[in-house]
């Protein structure tokens, strides 16, 4: 996997909803080990022309997750928390 995180949340500026998977995130990201990184998808044009409005949207492992809303049953269990 090399360089990239385990878990990446792709936000953007002004998004609620984004806030609230951030704060979701942390301590689900802690309790793992992990630190999440936050990647605005208005500083990236490739980024931004493949997510447009559908943010927040969580990769774990470079793969889409979850979007709109973190899954977090669903996360507890793919990192092994439950």
């Amino acid at each position: 996997m090399g360089d990239q995180p385990r878990l990446q949340l792709l936000v953007r500026d002004g998004c609620h909803l984004c806030l609230t998977a951030a704060e979701q995130l942390t301590p689900i990201a802690a309790r793992a080990g992990l630190e999440p990184r936050q990647v605005d998808v208005d500083a990236d044009p490739e980024l931004r022309a493949e997510y447009g409005d559908r943010v927040p949207v969580l990769l774990l492992d470079g793969r889409e997750h979850s979007y709109f809303t973190l899954d977090v049953p669903r996360l507890r269990r793919d990192l092994g928390l439950d």
